[in-house]
Parts: structure tokens; C-alpha cells; sequence
């Protein structure tokens, strides 16, 4: 994905284990990537709203290989396999630096593990600026891809997330990564809603 900053932004949806997402690209890499919605209609108004020139990539046309690898590996990441997804190349020259700062930290935290709000702030060299990371991450333009449904309120409990679903959305994502705090079987302690027991799931 070699070219200017200013080339079309495309967008696909495409079908993954826990509803249909949709990905934006530009010739630097990703630029966005919605959870699933109530329908398509409103995914793909998400995606405008988020990137108000995109164009919906052809079900005619081929995926561009890289876009193409990145859609297999996101799908199967929420069917449980381990991937990072670090390699995928993403454009983040339109977000703050501070935001920047934030994700690069978010991306090096692995499936199935969590960090906290304080932790990211900390290892930024900022250690008062947990208000500041959650606010970053409440703004992520690429959830999944940077994962902040990985970092987590002080001790364990659940704190915000901006994609559909909010919380439960959360849950579910950390639970298909197996997640852990520590030693800990469970998350969101404040909440017997959520608890990593597939017996205590809630209701989809």
C-alpha cells in the first residue's frame, strides 16, 4: 500500500464469527474498522461517518492481497486463533499525537492479556494521564486491529468502550481471547455479569 495520503479511502463488510464488520483502507493502510451493528445500513453510515469519502469496494472486484490477509486474520482472531495483527499496516497521520502514542503502546498488548488505563499512561513517561489514555482509546478509529477492548480500569474493573455493545461488546471479545488479569479466572469483579464462565455468559 504504497502512495499519497490523499488517495481513495475504500471500504469492505465482510462476514466474521461475531457479525459482519467492516474495514477502511488508503494506499498507507488501514484507516478504520467498525464493529458489528443492528444491520448493514447502519455499519455502513458508521463508516461514513468516520470516513465521509469512502467508497464501498465492489463485490465484483478482487480484494487487494494485503486487505484480503488482513480480513482472514481479523476473522479468525474472532473465532479464538492467537494473532496480534501488528504487522497490519494502519494510516494514523489524521489522529492526535498523543492518540498515536497511546495505540502504538495498545498494539503491543497480546491476545489474552489485559493492561490498565495507569499501566499505558506510565509506560507514555505520563503517569497522571490515565483520563487521557481512556480518552485516546475511547477514540480509536481501528478497535480490534488496536486493541483497547484489551486495556481495562484499575483493579479489573471493565471501564468504557465507544464500539456497539459498549461493555458486553468488550466481554465478548476478551472472552473469545481467553483473557486473564494475573492469576485471576475473571474480569469485571464489580459485576457477576461478567464473568469469563461460559456458563455466565450473557445473553447475546
Amino acid at each position: 500500500m504504497v502512495g499519497s495520503m490523499f488517495a481513495p479511502v475504500h471500504y469492505t463488510i465482510f462476514q466474521t464469527p461475531i457479525g459482519d464488520c467492516a474495514m477502511a483502507w488508503g494506499s498507507n493502510g488501514i484507516v478504520g474498522f467498525r464493529l458489528p451493528m443492528d444491520d448493514e445500513v447502519q455499519l455502513r453510515e458508521s463508516v461514513l461517518a468516520q470516513q465521509p469519502h469512502a467508497c464501498l469496494w465492489a463485490q465484483s472486484d478482487p480484494l487487494e492481497l494485503e486487505i484480503l490477509a488482513a480480513t482472514i486474520r481479523i476473522t479468525k482472531l474472532l473465532s479464538g486463533v492467537r494473532d496480534d495483527l501488528r504487522s497490519i499496516a494502519i494510516d494514523i497521520i489524521a489522529v492526535p499525537p498523543f492518540h498515536r502514542r497511546v495505540y502504538a503502546v495498545t498494539r503491543n498488548i497480546l491476545p489474552g492479556q489485559t493492561r490498565t488505563y495507569g499501566e499505558i499512561a506510565a509506560e507514555l513517561g505520563e503517569p497522571g494521564a490515565a483520563r487521557a489514555v481512556g480518552a485516546a482509546l475511547g477514540a480509536n478509529p481501528i478497535p480490534v486491529i488496536v486493541p483497547c477492548h484489551r486495556v481495562l480500569a484499575a483493579g479489573g474493573r471493565s471501564g468504557g468502550f465507544t464500539a456497539p455493545g459498549g461493555v458486553k461488546t468488550k466481554f465478548r471479545l476478551l472472552t473469545i481471547e481467553k483473557a486473564r488479569i494475573g492469576n485471576s479466572p475473571t474480569l469485571f469483579d464489580d459485576d457477576e455479569t461478567f464473568v469469563l464462565d461460559a456458563r455466565k455468559r450473557p445473553a447475546d
